[in-house]
């Protein structure tokens, strides 16, 4: 209520309220932001939402010439397959144990990487660095590996080199199931820690310079405005790709294990991506590989919505 004076007596005004726009008003007198949103929502549309139709392949006996219409509904059959073939446990082990290697051991060095760069003074090289950093997501997987298998090869590789040198025998490291895990887990963090560790320099960006200066006059040093000012201020963008994790963790990177992966690694590398593709695109097993995909996208969406759950709980941020 707004307040006046008028020969010693007080009236009150009721507030006056900005009147509310129709919606059909309202998005025409925005309609430049709205038009930019069309693309985006298109993008959404075609590759994210029409293709959830094609999830009644794991209830039906899916026949290519056939079609949807035609093909004989079969009900819970593939999930039944699925759970009652034989590596089955195997594949569910291999792809949780992986997913788990990437959130324990490549999930926080972007963090690590990214609050040293912003300890970092001197700008050319901060800028130097992070370009040197963010080059290897560019290279695709195929180039990945073929640098991989020049350092770890028993013939030339700098790695075998090195064991002999010291007096050891050489190691066929990618035949070896013992190693393809680390392989596959260090290969992933030289390729994606300084690409990972944009969103978390951004964040840092975004924390208000006088904390520090504040947290200065305090007498905090280096390690106590890290704890106490960049931690809270990263909290939040860490909660939220952390759960984009968890809900991708039956997905431990189709293009990164399928390079790396053999017959002789199949023991501790053969993921439900790769089964997938041998059986779906190999063998045209379509009704049993959508099953899969199906059961995958189940499970994510459990996990994100207990992980989303619990982040609200106990830090307040949360996707939804």
């Amino acid at each position: 209520m707004e307040t006046i004076v008028t020969q010693n007596k007080t009236a009150e005004l009721p507030a006056v309220r900005p009147r509310r726009l129709p919606a059909w008003k309202y998005m025409l007198r925005h309609r430049a932001f709205y038009l930019m949103l069309v693309p985006g929502l298109l993008y959404f549309l075609v590759f994210k939402y029409v293709p959830l139709a094609g999830s009644v392949i794991a209830f039906q006996d899916y026949n290519i010439f056939k079609g949807f219409a035609g093909s004989d509904w079969v009900g819970f059959r593939w999930f039944e397959q699925m759970l009652a073939y034989d590596k089955f446990g195997r594949l569910i082990r291999n792809t949780l144990l992986i997913s788990l290697y990437q959130t324990v051991f490549a999930f926080p060095l972007p963090i690590l990487l990214a609050c040293l760069l912003n300890e970092v003074r001197s700008m050319a090289f901060k800028r130097v660095t992070q370009t040197v950093l963010y080059l290897p997501h560019f290279l695709s997987w195929t180039i990945v590996f073929g640098l991989t298998y020049m350092m770890l090869s028993p013939a030339q590789g700098f790695v075998n080199q090195l064991i002999v040198m010291l007096g050891g025998e050489k190691i066929a490291f990618l035949q070896k199931p013992e190693y393809f895990r680390s392989i596959i887990i260090t290969s992933g963090i030289w390729k994606e820690m300084g690409w990972n560790a944009i969103i978390f320099i951004a964040a840092l960006a975004g924390i208000n310079p006088s904390l520090y200066e504040a947290a200065k006059m305090d007498g905090a040093n280096r390690w106590k405005q890290f704890l106490h000012i960049s931690l809270p201020g990263l909290l939040p963008a860490i909660m939220i790709l952390l759960m984009l994790k968890i809900g991708h963790v039956m997905d431990s990177g189709f293009e990164q294990i399928y390079q790396f992966l053999n017959p002789a690694t199949y023991e501790t590398g053969d993921v439900l991506d790769t089964y997938t593709y041998r059986a779906g695109i190999l063998q045209g097993q379509y009704s049993i590989t959508t099953a899969i995909g199906l059961f995958k996208s189940v499970i994510g969406f459990i996990l994100l919505v207990i992980a989303n759950r619990v982040s609200k709980l106990t830090t307040g941020e949360g996707l939804y």
